[in-house]
């Protein structure tokens, strides 16, 4: 989802369509919240026999780079105190926690670490 988000900005497209996961669902909400992407939507896709649950993202242009940290052969974890700034505070580390996937800086105010599923930046 990221991959396609990062070149369809660079194609100069306004929305991205990806299949629907909530943990998609999810790290989209933290894009929004945090300015890197319009809007977000869930819809329902009918095909031919069944119908598909389908994740609707409106770009803003906000995009710069995305730097994917954990990768399912390497797991990157890191602590509270582990979460640092990324690109001097002009980007995020979005961070798998046990109360759900939040955005590193909230993830340091609330006290809690976790897997580093990826950095980005405008």
């Amino acid at each position: 989802m990221l991959v396609q988000l990062k070149n369809a900005q660079q194609a100069g497209r306004e929305d991205v369509v990806v299949p629907f996961s909530k943990m998609k669902l999810e790290i989209a909400k933290v894009l929004k919240d945090k300015g890197f992407v319009a809007e977000v939507e869930k819809k329902t896709q009918k095909g031919k026999k069944v119908e598909h649950n389908i994740l609707s993202i409106k770009l803003n242009g906000g995009i710069g780079g995305i730097n994917l940290v954990s990768k399912p052969s390497r797991k990157m974890y890191a602590g509270k105190s582990d979460l640092k700034l990324v690109r001097s505070g002009f980007g995020i580390a979005v961070v798998s926690t046990s109360k759900g996937i939040m955005a590193g800086e909230d993830a340091k105010k609330a006290g809690i670490g976790g897997e580093v599923l990826f950095e980005i930046w405008q």
